[in-house]
């Protein structure tokens, strides 16, 4: 039924085809003293019907044809009619009000479409009361047979009135404006896909400067391609082609960005299968080449968006496969233990609808999902909508993100900051470049919070992006490394990522609620552990923490960040096992290690007694690897009191860094 329904959809916009073959009637009257004028008319109109009978997509050229005609008789009824048409298949929509009006005051009965098209101009323009009377006024002229098919349809508009009338009454506080002409063009631009932090914007455009500049004859625009820019001293750097291998002489438009800016998802067009989804990764400075995501991800049908949780562990894409809940769905896979997708499992209806969702985004703090969607309470074409992931795992209601972000137009391909502050999509508006343009919103108050029944609350984000570069101690060189994400209180690995080889630059989320075990690894170096306790009330943050690794070498040392005591006491907690495991993974790798483990104290309390807590708290880690099979005689244990501070004792975040454990290479 529900593909029957689509199909009226575009129905509606193809139905006056069938009535409107005939030619602009434009008579020796129209030019009584200039026959070849007449003749020179006539042709221009029959290239634009030819063009105009193609359907959609040719509209445009077809415009231009008739606005040349409509220079010599702006009085035709029929010519303004199509000329309306035209412009309800542009990106300046609105344009076509007076020229339908105008076909309507010349001939009430010009074409059966008229009230179809003035419905849907006004619609676009907000004039909803208007546009539900044009709405009904069309299908009350339909035959009875018409009516039963096109009236879930037509209801389905006049819906989409009310709601818009509904979110209109109650703008959002929010500031939008165009990425500018660093990013825009006059050819289409969409897809925007952001870095977490927003140093970095990949989207698609259909440009001149596409590679090999083909033409993609089914809809008379260039090839898609991939372009990039990079934000320095606050601005967006002027976009260029991403270039070979991710952009070919076919189409390749972005589907996804990892968080960290590293990993790029992209579509490539596959004629045995509509369409395929594909990955590709930075490696150092250099785009591999593109490889289909495998798994249950695709399939023989389309697919399209696709987006990463920030743990790297769930993926969320959309596709048109049968036996979804609409035309086009939201799903998800899950990676196992051995790093491969699993099966794909559709969202269900607290996500989906019997009409398309596309364009799906997980925000860093992984359980705000935004997506694209007909259904819901759109108020015409794709609005934006977001839902929030509870502690059980049950998804709210989606939310419509609300006017001026979502219009009756389409509003696509929305993307969140990692801040929450800021929001990137695709529409079609006023200060347009020439055609689809990529939007910056600015969130000036935090978005309300769907997951509240009340919607009063408001809800920050609530991850923290740690970020910063990876080194080598001595020269100062970028390192590749492996940067493991723990939950300390789980003693489990949240995730995984790497360091650009050439940069050394990371980036990853830690979304509040947990206490964090991070390990920076790398060949050859020592481990470097750094501790983050986030508590669940923990709004947005940004931390720069580079890391400058150490050689293993004798006299080598680190700070063990995440071995943990209670007060006053030697008795290692549960949190600490993850590091201990990795400091006895490092004590097996290398048999003839031999280490000091040190214990040291803040200045609170006696000289005595903070030698002696030193030392108990030293003896307990070398008692655990003791009993992990390591030979005593590679270790020894010391305590140092509070000899030997690395920071002031005189604040709390000084004795903090000053009660640690140590870890140190006495010979190889």
């Amino acid at each position: 039924m529900q593909l029957k329904l689509i199909g009226l959809f575009f129905f509606l916009f193809s139905f006056h085809f069938v009535f409107a073959q005939k030619n602009v009637d434009f008579t020796k009257e129209n030019f009584p003293n200039d026959p070849k004028g007449l003749k020179e008319v006539q042709r221009t109109i029959s290239k634009g019907d030819d063009f105009y009978n193609r359907g959609k997509i040719w509209h445009k050229q077809a415009l231009e044809l008739y606005l040349k005609a409509n220079e010599f008789n702006p009085e035709n009824a029929e010519l303004n009619f199509k000329i309306g048409t035209c412009y309800l298949s542009s990106y300046t929509k609105l344009k076509s009000i007076p020229f339908l009006e105008k076909a309507q005051k010349l001939n009430f009965n010009v074409d059966p479409q008229l009230h179809l098209m003035l419905g849907t101009g006004y619609q676009l323009n907000l004039q909803f009361d208007k546009a539900i009377f044009e709405y009904n006024t069309f299908y009350k002229a339909l035959l009875p047979k018409e009516q039963k098919e096109l009236n879930e349809a037509i209801q389905k508009r006049i819906t989409e009135c009310r709601n818009g009338k509904e979110l209109v009454k109650s703008p959002v506080n929010v500031k939008i404006e165009n990425a500018g002409p660093a990013i825009n063009t006059i050819y289409p631009e969409y897809g925007p896909e952001i870095s977490a932090d927003e140093s970095v914007l990949i989207f698609t455009s259909r440009r001149l400067s596409t590679k090999g500049g083909g033409i993609d004859g089914s809809v008379g625009m260039y090839f898609e391609d991939i372009y990039i820019s990079y934000k320095k001293d606050g601005k967006w750097t002027e976009a260029q082609n991403i270039g070979s291998p991710i952009n070919t002489e076919g189409h390749d438009a972005t589907t996804g960005l990892s968080l960290d800016g590293q990993t790029l998802y992209m579509y490539l067009y596959d004629r045995n299968d509509d369409g395929d989804l594909f990955e590709t990764h930075l490696e150092g400075d250099k785009w591999q080449k593109p490889k289909r995501i495998g798994g249950g991800v695709n399939s023989k049908w389309h697919e399209s968006s696709v987006s990463l949780s920030y743990d790297g562990k769930t993926l969320y894409f959309v596709s048109e496969r049968p036996g979804g809940i609409g035309d086009r769905d939201i799903y998800y896979c899950t990676k196992d233990e051995k790093g491969n997708w699993g099966d794909a499992v559709n969202m269900g209806a607290d996500i989906n609808t019997p009409y398309a969702e596309d364009d799906v985004f997980i925000h860093p703090d992984g359980k705000t999902l935004y997506f694209s969607s007909k259904g819901w309470n759109s108020m015409g074409g794709y609005d934006i909508f977001k839902s929030v992931k509870d502690k059980d795992g049950k998804w709210s209601k989606p939310v419509n993100l609300g006017y001026p972000i979502s219009t009756p137009d389409d509003d696509r391909f929305f993307v969140m900051s990692g801040s929450g502050k800021h929001g990137y999509y695709s529409s079609t508006r006023a200060d347009s470049y020439g055609d689809q343009d990529i939007y910056l919103i600015d969130f000036l108050q935090p978005v309300k919070d769907s997951s509240k029944t009340d919607s009063v609350k408001e809800a920050v984000s609530q991850t923290t992006l740690l970020k910063g570069v990876i080194t080598d101690a001595k020269t100062g060189k970028p390192l590749e490394a492996t940067i493991e994400v723990v939950d300390n209180q789980k003693n489990e690995i949240v995730a995984s990522f790497k360091s650009n080889s050439a940069t050394g630059k990371y980036l990853i989320s830690l979304p509040s609620g947990k206490n964090y075990g991070i390990a920076v690894k790398a060949r050859d170096y020592l481990f470097h552990s750094e501790n983050f306790d986030i508590p669940l009330s923990t709004t947005y943050q940004e931390i720069e923490k580079n890391v400058a690794l150490e050689k293993i070498e004798v006299g080598s040392k680190i700070v063990l960040n995440n071995i943990f005591f209670d007060t006053d006491k030697s008795d290692l907690r549960p949190e600490s096992t993850n590091e201990l495991e990795r400091l006895l993974q490092l004590m097996n790798e290398i048999h003839t290690l031999k280490i000091e483990i040190s214990g040291h104290t803040d200045n609170v309390g006696s000289a005595e007694h903070n030698q002696s807590l030193s030392e108990s708290r030293a003896k307990a880690v070398v008692d655990y690897l003791k009993k992990k099979g390591i030979n005593t005689s590679r270790m020894v244990f010391k305590g140092y009191g509070f000899n030997l501070p690395i920071a002031t004792n005189t604040t709390p975040e000084g004795r903090q860094l000053n009660r640690r454990t140590e870890f140190k290479i006495l010979s190889m």
